[in-house]
């Protein structure tokens, strides 16, 4: 019986690989056939999209009301069930997003740099796709539409991983991508929704390598841990933010209250909000009544350091060691004095998760050196952390937020879902000198 077990399981495993792997082969024959779609096959794609999925409404109401009353009966939270739950107006909002990324440049294609050599070589680096890209994420299904639109727009094809808490849903949805994109006459491979089951197709996507070319995860820090630890698949790194407002020692009260309050409260479930306040001593007895008393009224529990205590108030509690690298993610935030702005600076550094850092000031060598010393994808300056993101920075849209410093950091929009080549165009040209004596020693020499 043992044997039977163990031999059914690696037999179902090396299923699952293969599947997920012949997915990966057949969107690499479609992104071939993208990247030379024009502009206009893809506005049209995307507008045929929006048009299909509120016209097919219906149908997506029925599967997600499935995943909801799954959700439901499996005792998922609220905040879970809200971001899993589709009506009208959030389908008519999904078909307006692909309708914007229409409306974006193509960025396929741009030349970035280039110019005519001496010899008379002529030169070019341009944006292409880059082929196949793979999303994994948790139970949004909005965020299938979103993907494939950006996706699809750069010229890519993609390869979605969703959660099985929406599987009804994202059904639905790629069903109805996929028909317009056959009825464009687009390869049907262009966007695919992998086995969400069995969390073993996480790891065939990411470690695809040769048949995926890049991954990209959205959701939770352990998500996007477990995705950017384990591929081998490049991957870009996204989302977790533990964002700091630090409110100086020349801050206007009124602007900082305002920044603040907007930072942590508007929408605190989101990564762009804030985790962290810091207090120059010199403002801290004027701010900290304030700033606890309307945090306070915002429903928001505040987790502060000795100083932060003393003040008091019924929402202040002592904050933990851990508190300070909490993504809380809810109305709570950690808040501390600092005695200088080199401290501030150095608290970032040490908790900061390289997403979103702001100063409150008025002084303006104050902001330069903030601006300076802080590590992250966006610094703010008297704004909210809030404004990180695609929308907001006129991007449009975007697949998230990179924390990391390769290929692409801050809002990820159309141009960051392309590579670059370098095209070369001569007469005849050739190298001169003689060949090295061991060519394999030398590449480019």
């Amino acid at each position: 019986m043992t044997t039977t077990t163990t031999t059914t399981g690696k037999a179902s495993g090396e299923q699952l690989r293969d599947e997920v792997r012949d997915a990966a082969r057949r969107a690499k024959r479609a992104a071939a056939e993208l990247a030379q779609a024009t502009r206009g096959d893809k506005d049209a794609l995307l507008h045929a999209m929006a048009d299909a999925l509120v016209r097919r409404a219906p149908e997506i109401l029925a599967a997600n009301e499935l995943d909801v009353a799954a959700g439901r009966e499996s005792g998922m939270a609220e905040g879970l069930i809200d971001r899993l739950s589709l009506s009208a107006e959030r389908i008519e909002a999904m078909a307006d997003g692909l309708r914007t990324v229409a409306g974006l440049p193509d960025p396929v294609g741009e030349v970035l740099r280039g110019g005519v050599l001496a010899n008379g070589l002529q030169l070019q680096q341009v944006r292409v796709p880059l082929g196949v890209v793979g999303i994994v994420y948790e139970g949004r299904p909005n965020v299938t539409v979103d993907a494939a639109g950006l996706t699809l727009k750069a010229g890519n094809a993609v390869l979605l991983r969703g959660s099985s808490s929406a599987e009804n849903s994202n059904t639905a949805l790629v069903g109805i991508l996929t028909d317009v994109v056959v009825e464009r006459g687009l390869p049907a491979d262009s966007v695919q929704l992998l086995p969400c089951h069995d969390r073993a197709s996480v790891q065939h996507l990411i470690t695809a390598r040769g048949l995926v070319d890049v991954v990209i995860p959205r959701g939770g820090a352990g998500l996007i841990s477990a995705v950017v630890e384990n591929a081998t698949v490049p991957a870009i790194e996204t989302g977790v933010g533990n964002c700091h407002v630090y409110v100086d020692a020349t801050a206007d009260i009124d602007t900082a209250l305002r920044i603040l309050l907007n930072s942590k409260a508007r929408r605190p479930s989101v990564c762009n909000a804030a985790e962290t306040f810091l207090v120059h001593e010199a403002i801290a007895e004027e701010f900290l009544p304030r700033a606890l008393a309307e945090l306070s009224s915002a429903g928001v529990t505040v987790r502060g350091d000795e100083r932060v205590v003393a003040v008091g108030g019924s929402n202040v509690v002592a904050a933990t060691d851990e508190d300070w690298d909490a993504e809380f993610l809810s109305l709570d935030i950690a808040a501390a004095v600092v005695d200088s702005l080199p401290a501030a600076v150095e608290h970032i550094r040490e908790h900061g998760s390289g997403h979103t850092e702001a100063i409150v000031t008025s002084d303006v060598r104050a902001a330069r050196q903030f601006t300076a010393q802080v590590d992250a994808a966006a610094v703010m300056v008297n704004a909210s952390t809030a404004f990180t993101d695609g929308g907001e920075f006129g991007m449009g849209a975007e697949i998230g937020i990179s924390t990391q410093k390769l290929h692409a950091r801050g809002p990820m929009g159309l141009p960051e879902l392309t590579s670059t080549k370098w095209l070369a165009f001569g007469d005849g040209h050739v190298r001169p000198g003689s060949a090295p004596a061991n060519p394999s020693s030398c590449p480019g020499s």
